[in-house]
């Protein structure tokens, strides 16, 4: 028969899960207590939050939360990394923390649903982080806009300059 502590847990892992827009399933072995801080640190000011917990129980909170994919990857010490925002910034803190070191290892990630194996974390610690990438995408679409406006104030400058001289024209005519 569960406590009332595990119950408590699992509803709280399950609210993690349904909540998070990405989050990724990792082994922590290797890291000593100084690497561990600083990891939680950088985590944290990255609002994700880094969880250790026990592998029956985040079975439970996944499959209570329709997690699916990661069941077999919750095996050995592990913790979990929730993400509720960029999930690029918080795969770039995990991969720079674990890829000198031969362990911790990335097992698994989820992005949008989908789960994906802790090999392709690189690709995605490499995305410039999502407000850089909005930015991009704002610049690609108002560089064309920018470019319209100017060819267009060029025509209506040159047509002023125009009217000036038949203006200028017409006073040394009639003075």
């Amino acid at each position: 028969m569960p406590n009332q502590q595990k119950i408590e847990t699992v509803a709280a892992y399950r609210k993690l899960f349904e909540e998070a827009d990405s989050f990724f399933v990792t082994d922590y072995q290797g890291l000593n207590v100084a690497d561990m801080t600083a990891l939680r640190r950088k985590l944290r000011e990255s609002n994700v939050r880094y969880v250790i917990g026990k592998n029956t129980l985040f079975r439970l909170a996944a499959r209570e939360a329709s997690v699916e994919g990661i069941e077999k990857h919750l095996e050995g010490p592990t913790a979990i990394a929730f993400a509720d925002e960029d999930p690029a910034v918080a795969a770039k803190i995990l991969h720079d923390s674990f890829k000198d070191k031969e362990l911790p290892v990335m097992k698994v990630f989820s992005l949008e649903k989908e789960v994906f194996d802790g090999s392709e974390i690189k690709r995605l610690a490499d995305l410039p982080p999502r407000d850089q990438l909005y930015a991009q995408v704002v610049a690609a679409v108002e560089a064309p806009i920018t470019q319209l406006v100017g060819a267009i104030d060029a025509v209506y400058r040159k047509l002023v300059g125009v009217i000036d001289a038949l203006a200028e024209q017409k006073k040394t005519e009639e003075g």
